[in-house]
């Protein structure tokens, strides 16, 4: 477990953060006062805020860290602490996985949005796709005690959230190149996606929006 850890914290978790922090940057509508949810350390927000001076973001977590980039306010990963219409944009970065139903929070972040919610997380497509997401949890979230229910949703449960919920998906990318080569030709492939789902009635547009 210790190597594995120090390969992921020195060499795989920095490239991952800095390939997420652009791909949001391209996401994120512009001038957004974004919530995110489960921010961790804040790491990532602050990069993004970096890259994009026009964005606030604000951060809470159900474990709030010692030492975090952003203000981090705790939460009971049920109910989001803000009145409705509060944010422009909720992020969820790898969080919803690691509820026991994501409907809970996609319905609360559809509450407190103004205009968009945008999603990384995991897609459960293929034979060996649960066991490859698992270890790669267990790797990046055991030591800092998150919760590892391992539930990760195939492409369909997605869609078919998004549409009870009536959101509409404007972006929509799977090759996110997230992982160093050879790393990425394991644990990159399409586990992953980033969405982005708007409140009104917006026409979808990216990769394999629809």
């Amino acid at each position: 477990m210790n190597v594995m850890a120090g390969i992921h914290g020195g060499y795989v978790h920095p490239h991952r953060v800095r390939v997420l922090c652009h791909r949001f940057c391209q996401v994120i509508p512009r001038g957004a006062r974004v919530l995110d949810v489960g921010s961790g350390d804040g790491w990532l927000a602050r990069l993004i805020m970096t890259e994009r001076p026009d964005v606030v973001i604000t951060g809470i977590d159900v474990l709030v860290r010692d030492h975090t980039h952003i203000p981090v306010a705790p939460f009971d990963g049920v109910t989001i602490p803000h009145a409705a219409g509060s944010f422009d944009t909720v992020l969820f970065v790898d969080v919803l996985h690691h509820t026991a139903d994501p409907m809970v929070l996609l319905r609360e972040a559809r509450r407190v949005t103004r205009q968009s919610i945008v999603i990384k997380d995991h897609l459960r497509d293929g034979f060996f796709a649960g066991m490859v997401l698992g270890f790669m949890d267990w790797v990046g979230n055991k030591k800092h005690g998150v919760v590892l229910p391992y539930n990760y949703w195939s492409r369909q449960q997605w869609l078919d959230a998004f549409q009870e919920l009536g959101l509409t998906i404007v972006t929509w990318m799977n090759d996110l190149k997230l992982y160093p080569v050879p790393a990425d030709w394991v644990f990159g492939r399409s586990l992953h996606f980033i969405a982005r789902l708007d409140v009104g009635e917006t026409k979808a547009c990216g990769d394999g929006a629809t």
